[in-house]
């Protein structure tokens, strides 16, 4: 599928009011750990229930020292988080690319 200027321009425009925000991801990382926003904000609900569950169990058993290995697990996968999200970000968008060419090319073919 080939794209004129044109297209891909309106593509791109698009692409940039849609795209997640590195800065967003990156904030909600730091500041909301405890509740995994930043993997609820990238499209990862599964993966932000289980780093919810692993954080409040972790808090919770802390008490009778099971839950310090949880929170020891949660805060290396916290950190392994923060070199990921670039990658998200950027699956994201392409995944948000393909699907905006492929509703520019209908439409411009409908209309043509």
């Amino acid at each position: 599928m080939q794209l004129s200027t044109q297209q891909q321009i309106l593509v791109e425009q698009r692409l940039m009011n849609e795209k997640k925000s590195a800065a967003v991801a990156y904030l909600l990382w730091f500041f909301l750990p405890a509740f995994a926003v930043h993997r609820f904000y990238l499209g990862s609900p599964g993966i932000a229930a289980a780093q919810i569950a692993l954080f409040w169990g972790g808090v919770i058993l802390s008490a009778v020292l099971i839950g310090i290995p949880l929170l020891i697990v949660f805060g290396i996968w916290w950190i392994v988080d923060a070199f990921l999200i670039n990658g998200l970000i950027a699956k994201d968008a392409a995944a948000k690319r393909a699907r905006i060419m492929n509703e520019v090319a209908l439409t411009t073919r409908a209309e043509g």
